[in-house]
């Protein structure tokens, strides 16, 4: 049973409802967060670490948690910054003279869990090539199918400057999956 964001805060501000307002939140929002943290750190074992980082933050904070965005909303604005953080630290950890995309890529093309066929593998190397905000909103748009107010609230940026990454991240996609 699916709870509203209203049951879910009510049950967690009572002691004794608590754990079933995480597991209820848990429930309905785990694989949604999943794929969408999952297109930003490509691997599942990361995905699994950063989601839940992402369940553990949302759980500290929700006796803070206002109501003036949905929780929907909150959890990918959450799982994002995780996911971001956890790039940037992966980053600043690497020795190497590649990018970490180079690495994200390398990465997607060993996963045993990646079941694409060349042409899959291809389009997630062009979303890859892509700055991250860029490639953040491309999946947002184009796997989550998410309307650009939604995108707004969880990036905290204007429809326009979405709209316009978007744009040119498709445009970037389409050169380099032309091009090879």
């Amino acid at each position: 049973m699916q709870h509203s964001d209203q049951q879910i805060i009510d049950m967690f501000q009572n002691t004794e409802t608590r754990d079933m307002a995480i597991h209820s939140m848990i429930k309905q929002y785990q694989v949604k967060l999943y794929w969408h943290i999952r297109r930003i750190v490509i691997d599942h074992d990361d995905t699994d670490d950063v989601l839940q980082n992402t369940f553990i933050k949302a759980w500290k904070g929700l006796d803070n948690f206002k109501g003036d965005a949905k929780i929907y909303t909150w959890l990918f604005r959450i799982g994002t910054n995780e996911a971001i953080s956890f790039l940037r630290q992966k980053r600043s950890n690497l020795s190497s003279i590649h990018p970490i995309e180079y690495h994200l890529s390398n990465t997607l093309a060993s996963d045993p869990y990646f079941k694409g066929d060349e042409i899959q593998l291809k389009l997630q190397k062009a979303i890859l090539a892509l700055p991250e905000k860029q490639r953040i909103v491309f999946n947002m748009r184009y796997y989550d199918e998410m309307p650009y107010e939604k995108m707004s609230e969880i990036l905290e940026t204007s429809v326009g400057a979405l709209k316009a990454s978007y744009h040119i991240a498709a445009k970037k996609i389409e050169e380099q999956l032309l091009n090879k």
